[in-house]
């Protein structure tokens, strides 16, 4: 947190996904500076229990492709916007992809269209470098690569969010900012079927059961805590600078999935291990490690939190709220759960 984000006092601002895992961590910190935030998130990968419990944030249940709830959102004129409602991710794209695209194509152009209606000072988009880039970029991946080879719906259709914001912006003068978020992790974030790997590992460990690695553990991704991707969102509202770019949020650091597993088996004192899966079709990359000197230079974005003591945050956050994560933890019955965990998330 700086002083630069007093600046969202008073302000009435709308978060779509505002009681996921980087929205209800995103409104708690609007709230605490003074804004006046509404929420509109349908509750499809969020709990109610999760939403932050403030007298300045306003909760409608309702879905960003629903014209009744987007009246009766933008009734107030927002005036900035931080769009993370999205259908979650790559393998539930792939067992839905008409929902992916009206939620995710459908979706974002509804918000665009509102937001250029009533003149929104900036309108933040949650994109994902996991999709924009595709499997050919080199590493470090930079903002000026981009792939036409993608291999989920979910990654054609976060790319297609972009697309539109670009459209928006040029035609429009809306002023967007297109953040590419990096395997976000931290507290809040539910386990289940279709979620990230880090809540489902720290969950399985929990319980005692071993966790499922697709391949040989050797494939790397860029963790990046939610706390990080929450300041880069705060600055990404505030800077002119950004306005009409797109940059990543990331950590700018490596971790082994195998690395990932047994961290979390020792802190949690899990005994069980790990055990093996055949690798996803849709996964075709062994590693991920983004630059992030475009939202240094933009925003003055800076990934400070270590790896361990974000993993330590989660892990924290998970016995806290073990009672509520247990009953509402959505995985696909049949099978074996701890496999099914794994081979069916982002």
């Amino acid at each position: 947190m700086t002083d630069s984000f007093l600046r969202y006092k008073g302000k009435k601002i709308l978060v779509t996904g505002g009681a996921g895992a980087i929205g209800s961590n995103l409104v708690r910190v609007l709230a605490e500076y003074g804004a006046e935030v509404t929420i509109l998130d349908d509750f499809s990968s969020a709990e109610r229990w999760n939403v932050p419990s403030y007298r300045n944030i306003l909760l409608v249940e309702g879905d960003i492709t629903d014209e009744i709830m987007l009246k009766r959102v933008f009734f107030e004129k927002p005036q900035y916007i931080f769009h993370l409602a999205a259908f979650f991710a790559n393998q539930n794209s792939l067992d839905h992809p008409e929902k992916d695209l009206k939620v995710n194509g459908f979706g974002t152009l509804k918000l665009l269209e509102y937001a250029q209606f009533t003149g929104v000072e900036r309108f933040v988009y949650a994109s994902s470098g996991c999709s924009i880039y595709g499997c050919q970029a080199p590493l470090p991946l930079r903002e000026e690569f981009m792939s036409m080879h993608l291999t989920t719906p979910y990654q054609i259709t976060k790319m297609l969010g972009e697309l539109y914001c670009n459209f928006f912006h040029h035609h429009y003068e809306v002023p967007v900012v297109k953040a590419r978020f990096f395997n976000s992790y931290g507290p809040g974030e539910i386990p289940g079927q279709y979620r990230n790997v880090i809540p489902n590992f720290i969950y399985w460990a929990m319980k005692g059961q071993p966790l499922p690695i697709t391949g040989t553990g050797e494939a790397t991704r860029d963790f990046t805590y939610v706390g990080d991707i929450v300041n880069g969102l705060l600055a990404a509202g505030l800077e002119d600078k950004a306005i009409g770019e797109e940059f990543n949020l990331a950590s700018e650091r490596e971790t082994r999935i195998i690395d990932l597993a047994n961290m979390i088996n020792q802190i949690v004192g899990n005994t069980a291990g790990v055990l093996t899966a055949p690798k996803r079709k849709w996964d075709t990359k062994s590693r991920l490690l983004a630059s992030v000197d475009k939202a240094r230079r933009l925003i003055g974005y800076e990934p400070n939190t270590p790896f361990d003591i974000g993993l330590k945050n989660t892990i924290a956050w998970f016995e806290e709220n073990w009672d509520k994560i247990e009953n509402c933890a959505r995985f696909a019955p049949g099978a074996s759960a701890a496999v099914k965990s794994y081979i069916t998330n982002k």
